[in-house]
């Protein structure tokens, strides 16, 4: 790592850990976790895809689903409140693209109740910037070794 964050501001690490438990405290934990390796899927953090796809099996979650998440769309092996929420996680990750449809925030409205849909919500921006810091805390990686001229 290029910083120990945690070391460096010990509070603010400590407090977002805080925020993040407090995010997910009314999802069901495998739901809080496909999200979690989804927006680290996107956002290409392989520290939390890792950290969160060990997080996931630890719940239950099969390894076949884990396998299938990135092509969640085209896999019979999802829920219709999980479709809900990867859509919704997708869209808020790539908020730049097109921010959140309205029909992306009606399908989660239809499975997720007030308080679960906020939790939900606060869980995506969570990992989002976990993600983001992760990144930006790693040391790039080392460009490919192209093989020698034969």
């Amino acid at each position: 790592m290029r910083i120990d964050l945690h070391g460096a501001a010990p509070g603010v690490h400590s407090a977002m850990a805080r925020f993040d438990a407090a995010a997910s405290r009314e999802l069901d934990p495998g739901l809080a976790e496909l999200v979690r390796v989804r927006a680290s899927q996107l956002n290409g953090c392989a520290l939390c895809l890792g950290l969160h796809t060990r997080a996931a099996l630890e719940t239950g979650e099969d390894e076949a689903r884990l396998r299938t998440l990135a092509l969640w769309r085209d896999s019979p092996l999802f829920t219709g409140p999980e479709r809900a929420a990867l859509e919704l996680t997708e869209s808020m990750t790539r908020i730049e693209e097109a921010g959140v449809p309205e029909e992306v925030f009606a399908a989660a409205r239809e499975h997720f109740d007030e308080t679960r849909l906020a939790h939900l919500l606060w869980t995506i921006a969570a990992i989002n910037a976990w993600n983001r810091v992760a990144i930006a805390a790693a040391p790039p990686a080392a460009p490919p070794v192209a093989p020698p001229a034969g």
